[in-house]
């Protein structure tokens, strides 16, 4: 069946591979960017089955804008993928006020206003499926990118909360929580601290940490995220990857032995 699917972030990387996926499945797709120009290859070869829509998610009124906008021109939105983001590379130290605010109010508040923006017309419709683009590292922390880490942990808490808020309308939340994969997103599309020298080491034995193994083929989500979309149950939660799920195992297993071990320390803090 023919679902209206918005996405944001659908000039490059994952959107803009997931959006011609969709496309040649039948789907109907609202596909967001900052530069719609980047979206001319798509339109000439789907036509009206696609509407690109200019967005700055960061602009809450234009956000709720657009969002009208598509409902009005498909007549529905069934489905949401909440892909805008962007990577901040640097220290905890390093990050400046303003890179700060500007990845979390891209890779949070950004999602948030899109995700408020369409759930009236969800509950209208008593139907609908928010799929929010997290990470790994909304599970896990890498160093120097702490930012980013804070941002995808956000968008978990926030997604895992309106999942409960929202089901008795008919409404499903996914959190897709891809590892690395050989899109520019830590390149063209990344942004770097004023370097301190002295994490330089750190930096280092971070980049030499990683093989050309360790980065999957964004081609290769195409499969997963079709049958997340066709899914009349989706889960909660799905990592892409090979990488993320031993990491992610591995680290709930050691939090667990932790509070494990201090459980009595935690029971007497209670008071009674």
């Amino acid at each position: 069946m023919s679902k209206v699917i918005l996405i944001t972030g659908a000039s490059r990387g994952f959107g803009k591979i997931w959006a011609k996926a969709l496309l040649e499945q039948g789907h109907k797709i609202v596909a967001t960017a900052r530069n719609t120009q980047d979206l001319n290859d798509l339109v000439e070869s789907f036509g009206s089955q696609i509407l690109p829509l200019s967005l700055d998610v960061t602009n809450r009124e234009q956000v709720l804008d657009t969002v009208a906008k598509a409902n009005e021109h498909f007549g529905r939105i069934d489905v949401l993928i909440n892909n805008a983001g962007y990577g901040l590379f640097g220290a905890v130290e390093e990050t400046t006020e303003a890179e700060a605010r500007q990845q979390m109010e891209v890779n949070f508040f950004g999602l948030l206003w899109v995700t408020q923006a369409v759930l009236p017309y969800m509950r209208a419709q008593q139907s609908g499926h928010i799929i929010q683009v997290s990470s790994v590292l909304g599970l896990f922390t890498l160093p120097t990118l702490g930012l980013y880490n804070a941002s995808k942990f956000a968008v978990e808490g926030l997604s895992e909360t309106l999942a409960t808020e929202v089901k008795a309308f008919g409404i499903h939340v996914t959190l897709i929580e891809p590892n690395g994969f050989s899109t520019d997103w830590a390149g063209a599309s990344a942004a770097q601290t004023q370097e301190i020298p002295a994490y330089d080491a750190l930096k280092t034995a971070f980049r030499n940490g990683s093989t050309p193994d360790s980065y999957g083929k964004p081609e290769a989500t195409v499969e997963p995220v079709l049958n997340l979309i066709a899914s009349t149950e989706p889960p909660l939660r799905l990592i892409l990857g090979k990488v993320g799920y031993p990491i992610v195992k591995s680290v709930y297993e050691q939090r667990l032995a932790s509070w494990e071990e201090n459980k009595e320390i935690s029971a007497k803090a209670h008071g009674h």
